[in-house]
């Protein structure tokens, strides 16, 4: 159990509407940020801000430093190495480049070492059903611009990915296959493994979207056998606008970078221009430092809770949370109903209220100081699939406690007689 937690966040101990206090269950949208970040990033503007990678100047020998750890550090949270960590805006930038820059190849940019990224008729992009729309769309537009053709691995009737006949899915013609490592909607854990497996029978490159994966559970990059995974800082415990693109060296050496400018060149001709290595090949114009500052300080703030120890608290958190829910009469959990405390679900429950639409289940939560998400989650086709239009999702992180969720449960008891449905 991870004690005191709740302290380390300032905006926890707030009160909303009414002067109730805040009950925050909306982690998996973004997550609230312990003292440790506000202090890092903070102490980088006040002590050490300056232009990096450019100026000979004390300071900015300072600030080229503190990016170079930052880097580092969010590296080893991953278990990866530095130099195959690129930083971008967020999860969704670090996706787009990936895809990008294999159109950029498609196109014939990047010359022969690129060719493995090129795409074309008779080729074939894999996603799944339970895609967030960040590792949906660039797959479909990249499939456009290249002719290729998107396919996907369906979800069953509780939204679970099915993978007992991957081949019907990922056939020889596959070239690349992106996958959520856990899905906003379900709260399901992606077993990574066959995925892989049949990814490298076939050849295929393999992009995981580690959003929701990366804030929650130890994840360790060399033990998925993925070739790229996008995350953001701002899901764990980081600023916001910030990211992190890994992928192996080698394939990243090898992309053909899609935004241009200074600071990922290596020479500048007026007729052409070479590029560094990665990562700074993809890291052109002012980077975003004091963001890499602080979400180096959440992935120091979450290594020292210890990332089982996150775990366990959130699936201690989960069980309350979702058994709860599934006692309620007139209320779907979105997902499977079994053991809720199983380690292959994240601390979350999406629901849908009978008679009632997901907007206004979210205004009777807000009056009662519960902050929780209604919609689609960015995953319109996931919803379509189970039948709904939207969802109200009650998401935990490491500071959420048996409280939160029991308040959570308490609510949403109250939805259908508020509104008077009774059928």
């Amino acid at each position: 159990m991870l004690e005191n937690v709740r302290d380390d966040f300032p905006l926890l101990a707030r009160t909303v509407r009414n002067g109730r206090p805040l009950v925050y269950l909306d982690s998996a949208a973004t997550a609230q940020k312990p003292q440790a970040v506000l202090d890092a990033e903070f102490g980088f503007y006040r002590e050490h801000y300056a232009a990096v990678a450019r100026g000979a100047h004390l300071l900015a020998e300072e600030a080229t430093a503190a990016y170079e750890d930052a880097r580092a550090d969010v590296a080893e949270f991953v278990g990866a190495a530095p130099e195959e960590i690129v930083w971008t805006s967020g999860a969704t930038a670090a996706l787009n480049l990936v895809a990008n820059g294999m159109a950029a190849a498609s196109a014939g940019l990047g010359g022969d070492a690129s060719s493995p990224f090129a795409l074309g008729p008779g080729d074939e992009i894999v996603v799944t059903q339970a895609e967030h729309h960040a590792n949906l769309i660039p797959w479909q537009q990249l499939a456009t611009r290249t002719g290729a053709t998107l396919r996907w691995i369906p979800v069953d009737p509780d939204g679970a990915l099915v993978l007992h006949d991957l081949p019907t899915y990922i056939t020889e013609a596959a070239r690349v296959v992106a996958f959520t490592h856990a899905s906003n909607v379900t709260g399901l854990v992606t077993d990574v493994e066959p995925i892989v497996r049949r990814a490298r029978e076939v050849g295929a490159l393999t992009v995981l979207d580690g959003c929701q994966s990366v804030p929650h559970l130890p994840v360790d990059v060399a033990q998925l056998g993925v070739d790229f995974m996008a995350f953001s800082g701002h899901k764990m415990l980081g600023p916001s606008a910030i990211g992190a693109l890994w992928g192996r060296k080698e394939l990243l050496d090898a992309l053909p970078p899609s935004v241009y400018g200074g600071g990922a060149i290596a020479t500048v001709t007026m007729e052409e221009t070479t590029w560094l290595e990665a990562p700074m090949r993809f890291e052109p114009g002012s980077p975003p430092v004091a963001q890499a500052v602080g979400m180096a300080a959440a992935a120091r703030y979450l290594t020292g809770l210890g990332m089982d120890a996150v775990a366990a608290h959130e699936r201690r958190i989960a069980h309350v949370l979702r058994s709860g829910v599934a006692e309620l009469p007139g209320v779907r959990l979105i997902g499977p109903v079994g053991d809720p405390a199983q380690d292959d679900v994240l601390g979350l429950a999406s629901v849908a209220v009978e008679g009632v639409h997901p907007h206004d289940v979210g205004q009777v939560l807000d009056d009662r100081g519960i902050a929780a998400r209604v919609g689609h989650h960015c995953a319109q086709p996931l919803h379509r699939r189970l039948g709904l239009a939207g969802s109200t999702r009650a998401s935990t992180h490491v500071y959420s406690t048996e409280d939160d969720a029991l308040a959570f449960v308490e609510a949403l008891a109250s939805v259908r007689s508020f509104f008077g449905v009774t059928a």
